[in-house]
């Protein structure tokens, strides 16, 4: 019964549009009548449970009004929901406000959160979520922060070294960031940033922070400040940095934003969002340079577990107390020779030995390094005491610090 006039007969009215006709036509009404827009839009965006709504009758009403779809792509998304995938609302109390989120975490964490996520389907939110994403955040800063940390006395006009000068692990760190460049510019030009978040994430950990940063750090720390070898890994780390700072720009632009202005370069741009996205140099790619490097790799896994059954076992503390004697089929150590002299510093240990063997397989034997532990770089070597003016130091940090000695007298 109506409520106004107590009418108790009604006719059911058969000339209605559909109740999605208004937000349908959207697609003549907006981008034909606005001159910053045009038919057809580059992309409708909009929930999962427009399927049937908007984007069908925008479908419907372009093709029967213009012969054609009023969009060249459709992106559709989940819905956000509380960690045990109950839709939040304030009477259940499970509601997460991401003001709430911003002010304990930070944006960028909240906006890494959602990059993380494969948003084509619902998206659970919590606690321990957070704390993942947080966890991997600071990683990433981490890094950042590692890379800036040994480019403090980096110009990049004045100090790169060519591409050809430049050591062989630092090319290969080179060929590996272009690997990464075209793997997230694929992921972004298809909108999946879950994919951008995890390749980043997992360059970070285990082809930098596991690897990469790890085995440079003797290189940056014990080198002579301008030696060719550090100024070697400052040029590829500058590149990792400039690269990796553009890559995360669209997900966490704050800390990218941090990142540039701290970074030396009288040459880059003002501000990060002013930037280019980073495209692939195939002049920094060698095949056959990383097809060398995976077998090192897996030698290095190899050693790596030896190392720490021995520390495990009470043999050495830290790797720099091992020498390392690697008995390698022939195929293996063919490829290891040409590397013997840098092999320590890539499973950084104080020594490294090989030994052609016939079995096939590879065997590692950790052993007592031979020598003296230097003061200042704490490998153990034979070198240590060979210059007397420095008894404790070896030959290495014996020259980087008489380069030093004058400017401290000065």
């Amino acid at each position: 019964m109506c409520e106004k006039c107590g009418g108790t007969e009604f006719e059911k009215e058969d000339d209605v549009l559909d109740v999605w006709f208004d937000s349908g036509s959207s697609c003549r009404a907006v981008l034909e009548q606005r001159e910053e827009l045009e038919f057809p839009s580059d992309m409708y965006c909009e929930g999962s449970d427009q399927h049937r709504g908007w984007f069908n009758k925008s479908l419907v009403v372009g093709v029967a009004t213009k012969g054609q779809s009023p969009f060249k792509e459709l992106v559709s998304h989940g819905f956000v929901l509380d960690a045990e995938g109950k839709a939040m609302s304030k009477s259940l109390g499970n509601v997460i406000a991401p003001q709430k989120v911003i002010r304990d975490v930070g944006a960028d964490v909240l906006r890494l959160f959602i990059s993380s996520s494969d948003y084509s389907d619902d998206v659970r939110i919590g606690e321990e979520s957070l704390k993942r994403v947080t966890d991997s955040y600071r990683r990433i800063r981490n890094t950042f922060r590692f890379i800036l940390g040994n480019l403090c006395d980096f110009d990049p006009k004045e100090d790169a070294v060519a591409y050809e000068q430049m050591e062989e692990v630092d090319r290969f760190a080179l060929h590996r960031l272009e690997e990464l460049i075209d793997q997230v510019t694929w992921a972004y030009d298809r909108y999946e940033f879950h994919k951008v978040y995890r390749t980043v994430h997992n360059y970070c950990a285990v082809d930098l922070s596991s690897f990469y940063l790890d085995l440079l750090k003797d290189r940056l720390y014990a080198s002579g400040a301008k030696w060719k070898v550090r100024r070697s890994a400052q040029t590829a780390l500058y590149r990792i940095l400039s690269s990796l700072a553009r890559i995360l720009a669209p997900i966490i632009p704050h800390t990218s934003e941090e990142v540039w202005q701290h970074m030396i370069g009288s040459n880059k741009a003002e501000s990060v969002a002013l930037t280019d996205f980073p495209e692939v140099d195939h002049q920094w790619m060698d095949a056959d340079l990383a097809e060398q490097w995976a077998t090192i790799l897996d030698v290095r896994d190899s050693v790596m577990l030896a190392l720490e059954e021995a520390r495990q076992g009470g043999k050495i503390g830290k790797s720099l107390e091992a020498r390392v004697r690697l008995h390698l089929p022939h195929e293996v150590d063919d490829t290891l020779e040409s590397y013997s002299e840098s092999l320590s510093s890539v499973f950084i240990v104080s020594q490294v030995e090989l030994v052609r063997c016939d079995s096939g397989e590879i065997t590692v034997e950790v052993l007592p390094p031979l020598g003296t532990r230097c003061d200042r770089c704490w490998l153990v070597l034979e070198s240590v005491g060979n210059n007397e003016q420095h008894p404790t130091l070896c030959d290495r940090c014996s020259a980087a610090v008489q380069e030093m000695e004058p400017v401290a007298q000065s």
